[in-house]
């Protein structure tokens, strides 16, 4: 279900155009330059995720990824609107996002471990790389990926 993940990367989007636009330094290009980088960010760690998958000798579907990886968006717009209320009423944008950056990316990775987890049967190939480890892998890359899409630079 690729809906809750298409309304959270475009709400994100959205939410940090009103950014820009709070600090005065809204341009059109900002709507197109936030979603493409979130859209080509997400397709490398899908491929990134495919490959692990491929070396494993373990099937997935690609629209499954997507849907899974997708989820970030939803923590992200969480981070940004409490940094934008938070920054507006108190003065502390920088810090309220960080510290719900904390709390949702954990609960995207955590997210991310339990379903991969279960997408990886237990048996995968002999030869390929050990299974916990690529699942730590893939969960922890979700806390990268937040971080590099974050648009933080107008925040109070």
């Amino acid at each position: 279900d690729l809906y809750i993940p298409s309304m959270g990367l475009l709400t994100y989007v959205l939410l940090c155009a009103l950014c820009y636009g709070n600090a005065g330094k809204f341009d059109p290009e900002v709507l197109p330059d936030v979603t493409s980088k979130c859209v080509v960010t997400q397709i490398l760690e899908v491929i990134a995720i495919r490959i692990g998958f491929y070396l494993m000798e373990a099937p997935v579907s690609i629209l499954d990824l997507l849907c899974y990886t997708g989820y970030k968006y939803l923590g992200l717009s969480v981070n940004m609107l409490s940094g934008l209320t938070v920054g507006h009423f108190l003065g502390y944008g920088h810090r309220s996002y960080y510290f719900t950056y904390l709390w949702t990316a954990t609960a995207v990775s955590y997210f991310i471990l339990k379903v991969m987890a279960n997408c990886i049967p237990r048996r995968t190939s002999a030869v390929g790389p050990k299974r916990q480890f690529m699942v730590l892998g893939f969960a922890g890359s979700q806390f990268a990926t937040c971080w590099f899409v974050s648009q933080t630079a107008f925040l109070k």
